[in-house]
């Protein structure tokens, strides 16, 4: 009998560095082969009909890695990564194929972007984080799983979003002399608990990104994080820095809100050497809201 289970989360696909437990398999003739499918990314972005988008992994753009692992507790038992650009990680993008013992477990399935500086790692089922200078897009799942037999079980997996994110969008032109744009929290965090999909700290973080727009032109700098709580108010200070990361224009907001799987969006002059400091507010993702301040 094939059994069917069915999860929900989001993902960035591709794969590196598959490992079976660190135990003889071989000593145990009782084993079933787990087959799963991580079938969809729903990225939870709510059409005016209220219905739900989901991305295949190939066709999602938002991650390039895909990591699985199962446990016992906190004992890893199987932890494979797909890496999207690496074809050698896998058969098939977000499918997975590998033998399981009888007993009980905890599914893993994280959908991320990894890059140089900015590793992810996957520790339990209660941790994994960011280890770099920057979040990135997320999304995740977890599920128990039953091994009664050596009946083959399939597991099919859609995986949500956890992250939140802000913009910051000029309304005037970038200067000459501007190279970074530096945003600060005063929550969330960079690491996150895979089963609430909520942040695992709540002190806050630094994070700065170069401006690629052209002289002239408006720019749009972001910043993916995790939050403590559903929704959650943090003040955020943002600073334009020179080359050598004097300031040329600062603003705190205060009071901003952010909710998972929304993106929070600050529209404001920020290079103008005399500015209102004043900012639009605006999100998405879910549902659209709109405020100054």
């Amino acid at each position: 009998m094939i059994k069917k289970l069915s999860i929900f989360a989001v993902a960035w696909l591709v794969a590196w560095n598959c490992s079976l437990v660190k135990e003889d398999r071989t000593s145990c003739s009782f084993t079933a082969p787990v087959n799963v499918n991580l079938s969809g990314f729903s990225v939870s972005q709510e059409d005016l009909h209220g219905t739900k988008a989901t991305s295949t992994p190939e066709s999602y753009s938002g991650v390039n890695a895909v990591t699985l692992a199962f446990y016992q507790g906190n004992t890893e038992v199987y932890k494979c990564t797909q890496l999207q650009d690496d074809a050698t990680t896998y058969s098939t993008f977000g499918s997975f194929n590998l033998s399981l013992r009888m007993g009980s477990y905890t599914m893993v399935a994280v959908a991320y972007t990894t890059k140089n500086g900015s590793t992810f790692v996957l520790t339990r089922p209660t941790l994994a984080a960011y280890t770099g200078d920057h979040a990135y897009e997320t999304f995740t799942c977890t599920q128990s799983v039953e091994i009664e037999d050596t009946a083959p079980v399939d597991v099919s997996a859609t995986l949500d979003r956890i992250v939140t994110m802000l913009s910051v969008i000029s309304t005037d032109g970038k200067t000459a002399n501007a190279t970074n744009v530096r945003m600060t929290f005063s929550a969330g965090g960079k690491s996150f608990n895979p089963t609430t999909g909520l942040a695992t700290v709540n002190t806050g973080f630094i994070n700065t990104v170069g401006i690629s727009t052209d002289v002239g032109d408006p720019s749009t700098s972001s910043t993916a994080f995790f939050l403590l709580t559903d929704e959650q108010t943090l003040n955020v200070t943002i600073d334009v820095l020179d080359a050598s990361s004097n300031v040329l224009f600062s603003k705190l907001v205060e009071n901003v809100p952010f909710k998972r799987n929304r993106k929070t969006k600050l529209m404001g002059s920020i290079y103008s050497a005399v500015s209102s400091g004043s900012f639009l507010l605006d999100t998405d993702w879910i549902d659209p809201v709109e405020n100054s301040f």
